[in-house]
């Protein structure tokens, strides 16, 4: 996922999307633990699709915040 795709989604949408890569997170863990998953990657590119997608929110409340001082 890259960053201008978040940046064009709603306030609503990234937190719906945190979401859902915090669910697939989970499952993605679980499956290695049992020995199922198989391509180890989308473990790593799932926290950082995490990380990303927090880290715009984080800049957007920040422009907000400085807009309103």
């Amino acid at each position: 996922m890259k960053a201008s795709e978040i940046r064009e989604m709603s306030a609503d949408e990234r937190a719906q999307k945190v979401s859902d890569l915090k669910e697939e997170l989970f499952n993605l863990r679980f499956q290695l633990e049992t020995d199922q998953l198989d391509n180890s990657r989308k473990l790593t590119q799932t926290k950082r699709d995490i990380a990303r997608v927090k880290t715009i929110i984080n800049e957007e409340l920040l422009k907000q915040e400085s807009a309103n001082q």
